[in-house]
């Protein structure tokens, strides 16, 4: 099939994007579809994942009733906690307080087109906290239209993930975190995850993940979406994210 030119002006405009540093005016793109269309011609573009199967994805939604949204993440911008930022380039460090789900078995289409949000549960292994660094690589970031952020991986900057766990489902309503950014007064948030859930996301996001024929392997991860909203760091801060129970993530911009 022959590329939509829209679809490769606009992955193309990214790509330049990331390799000269500087962000580019938001383009229009019309629906989620040339979105994800526009997130593969980048990855292919950069060689994100020679063997066709991303290791990391973002994924979550606005509400319960929303439609999830997903992208999936190159793996050099994945680290692990303490993470130590300071020679990147970020346009903004947002940050996100989440927690990441790892898969303990492969999942084909076949699978995840039957998965309701237990069945789902019943294929995570471990879970960590996470920190989503959100960054754009468009001249609006956040104000730009919500289909070009979504092109943009959703506005993806980095991923750190703290130590790994055994996967439980919790009384997510009563789960409770901490947010220190720099010298800004520790945040504490309890029950705030946009869904209520962070598994919310898994069946949705394994059938997008698999519907071009991919298969997800075991190990795969997915970080689900933020329970503080979006929080502003700045240069030279440090950032702590602690979940209790679960533990914690550091990052030092």
């Amino acid at each position: 099939m022959t590329p939509d030119p829209t679809v490769t002006q606009i992955a193309a405009r990214l790509v330049e994007a990331r390799r000269s540093g500087q962000q580019q005016p938001a383009c229009e793109v019309t629906d989620a579809i040339s979105a994800y269309a526009v997130q593969h011609a980048v990855a292919r573009s950069l060689g994100w994942f020679p063997d066709g199967s991303a290791g990391h994805w973002k994924s979550g939604g606005a509400s319960p009733h929303s439609v999830r949204t997903h992208a999936p993440l190159p793996p050099h911008g994945v680290l692990r906690h303490p993470a130590d930022v300071r020679a990147s380039h970020f346009h903004m460090r947002g940050i996100e307080a989440e927690i990441a789900l790892r898969l303990r078995v492969p999942v084909n289409a076949q699978i995840a087109a039957s998965l309701d949000e237990a069945a789902a549960c019943v294929l995570i292994d471990s879970m960590c906290v996470a920190i989503e660094v959100v960054d754009s690589r468009w001249r609006e970031a956040m104000d730009a239209p919500v289909w070009a952020r979504l092109a943009d991986l959703q506005s993806h900057g980095a991923l750190v993930l703290g130590e790994w766990t055994a996967f439980r489902s919790g009384d997510w309503k009563h789960q409770a975190c901490t947010v220190s950014i720099g010298t800004q007064a520790t945040q504490h948030f309890q029950g705030t995850h946009a869904l209520g859930s962070p598994t919310a996301v898994l069946p949705q996001w394994l059938r997008h993940a698999t519907c071009a024929g991919t298969t997800v392997q075991a190990g795969t991860v997915v970080t689900t979406g933020t329970w503080c909203g979006l929080l502003q760091a700045r240069r030279g801060d440090a950032v702590q994210v602690a979940f209790d129970g679960i533990g914690v993530a550091q990052v030092r911009f």
